[in-house]
């Protein structure tokens, strides 16, 4: 049972990813001033803050399974380093296949000196809103792992999202390793929506 402080943070993390979504919404031009307030309570009230992705490859083992597993992704408000920290298992757009989206760890931010282990590579440090991911799988290749060492630097509004729940097996998952800033950010977000899709399903049986 979800206690009613977590309801309570839950609900004002809802309402500003759905305030976040009208206003956007907004600033493109896709809808009028009066219909902000739809968007947000449509959202408020019906929407989820999570969606399944399914991951390919074995370029996250062990965070995903090998041969592919689906993972719980938190819609995110904005993506900034406000809310998207260092350590996160983040989902973002396929550089290399616009269509796809990867899953990788974020690795460095803005501002970090990024130093190769070939000496031939300059140091550099990364522009604002740029972003460095890394497979977790230590076991591969770098060329293999399609990560920031062979695309490079990414834009930080490439991410869509951070992984918070892993489904390896039906009987092996869990909550994705994140930051501690991170795994604090969605705890209520994680607590709520397992609990409903528990309830649910108990509801079906």
């Amino acid at each position: 049972m979800v206690s009613v402080g977590t309801w309570c943070r839950y609900v004002a993390h809802k309402f500003a990813y759905s305030l976040s979504i009208g206003w956007k919404s907004y600033k493109v031009g896709q809808i009028t001033e009066t219909q902000v307030g739809d968007i947000v309570w449509k959202n408020l009230f019906q929407g989820k803050l999570t969606y399944l992705h399914w991951s390919k490859g074995e370029q996250m083992v062990p965070t995903i399974a090998g041969e592919g597993g689906a993972v719980l992704v938190r819609k995110l408000p904005s993506v900034d380093p406000m809310n998207v920290f260092v350590g996160d298992v983040v989902v973002l757009k396929d550089p290399e296949k616009p269509e796809d989206y990867l899953v990788r760890r974020l690795a460095a931010i803005e501002g970090y000196e990024m130093v190769s282990n070939n000496e031939n590579d300059e140091p550099f440090i990364l522009e604002k809103d740029q972003c460095w991911v890394l497979a977790d799988n230590e076991s591969i290749k770098p060329k293999e792992a399609r990560d920031s060492r062979s695309f490079g630097p990414l834009p930080m509004t490439d991410i869509v999202g951070r992984a918070i729940y892993s489904l390896r097996t039906p009987v092996d998952h869990g909550p994705v390793q994140n930051s501690r800033y991170g795994m604090h950010y969605d705890s209520p977000v994680l607590a709520v929506e397992l609990d409903v899709a528990e309830m649910a399903k108990s509801t079906k049986r």
